[in-house]
């Protein structure tokens, strides 16, 4: 039972002392780690999906390391049973009894590493835990550890061997997130690094833990959001399920995504409330992953990414008012 309560102010300090760990191992990828750091703090869980050796298994383990969070990674393969994720029962001699042995599942922050290699069976195991917090073996169901988040991988450019995710799975994760390749200066940084360390290994100093965590969250449901910039939510998401270049719209989970990463962006930024700006910011992560442009325009260059820019161009942006004109606790 969690019985930590923290101010926004607190929250916001912690938050940037994670951050700044994590910076320590992956370089020059600022809004990308905030970006999973929102989905966290908003309660969701994250998809990072970019090419290989960008980063995303060393961010994951860095933020579990410094959330304080029991560490599991999964490393999906295409004989990868459901058992392997959830755990299975054991018969024990001993006892005569069958016993339940917990899977990778059961912690903290699981890294779901490669999850598009592994067959729909298995990712329906890990859609389970996502949605409802629970596995189910042999008709029985099992509570996993409060918090629970999955940081899952996913490389878009080799197909061969590979499932993709089907839409109802996408749609699970809160996020969509890319790192991307560094610049000149930020690739010497990471060689640099790695001389003055002369070891592979990285290591993380640990901010809060899991009961931090919560509390942290608990914080976050308090941030606040004007009428105005709900419905801004509300405006984009329903402007992708008419655009001409979409197959396929967002869901209302869609500006639920919205809503709650921005509210958690907000208070990386230093602030009790909302703004446009902060949608914005969350906005490709949100959607881009949740509409599905038409096939005859694969050819053309549109992408999920260029629709949701058009959407973002779109839509008005509400005028600041009521509690966005409030200074809060922003910093300077």
């Amino acid at each position: 039972m969690n019985t930590t309560t923290l101010s926004l102010n607190e929250v916001s300090d912690r938050a940037g002392a994670i951050l700044a760990e994590v910076e320590r191992a992956v370089v020059g990828k600022r809004h990308s780690l905030e970006l999973v750091l929102a989905g966290v703090l908003a309660g969701g869980h994250v998809l990072m999906e970019d090419f290989p050796g960008l980063g995303k298994t060393l961010a994951a383990r860095s933020f579990a390391q410094a959330l304080g969070l029991e560490f599991a990674r999964a490393q999906f393969t295409p004989d990868l049973l459901p058992s392997d994720l959830t755990g299975s029962f054991l018969y024990d001699q001993r006892t005569s009894e069958f016993t339940f042995r917990k899977g990778p599942l059961f912690t903290g922050l699981l890294l779901a590493d490669e999850i598009n290699r592994t067959p729909p069976k298995t990712q329906s195991a890990l859609l389970e835990a996502m949605q409802e917090g629970q596995a189910t073996v042999e008709g029985e169901t099992f509570r996993l550890p409060r918090p629970f988040h999955v940081l899952a991988t996913a490389n878009p450019v080799e197909y061969e061997g590979t499932y993709p995710l089907p839409e109802a799975q996408l749609d699970r994760f809160l996020l969509r997130v890319s790192f991307g390749y560094p610049t000149a200066s930020e690739e010497w940084e990471v060689l640099q690094r790695r001389m003055g360390r002369r070891q592979e290994e990285q290591q993380v100093a640990q901010v809060t833990d899991a009961e931090g965590l919560l509390a942290m969250q608990a914080a976050v449901e308090t941030v606040t959001v004007d009428e105005g910039v709900g419905q801004y939510c509300v405006k984009l998401v329903a402007a992708t399920r008419s655009h001409q270049n979409l197959l396929m719209g967002s869901s209302p989970r869609g500006s639920l995504a919205l809503l709650l990463t921005s509210r958690a962006y907000a208070v990386l930024r230093g602030r009790d409330y909302v703004t446009p700006e902060d949608v914005k910011a969350v906005a490709h992560a949100a959607l881009d992953h949740r509409v599905a442009v038409r096939p005859e325009l694969w050819m053309n260059d549109v992408s999920a990414a260029s629709v949701v820019d058009s959407v973002l161009t779109s839509v008005p942006t509400p005028a600041a008012t009521g509690s966005s004109a409030r200074s809060g606790f922003e910093r300077p």
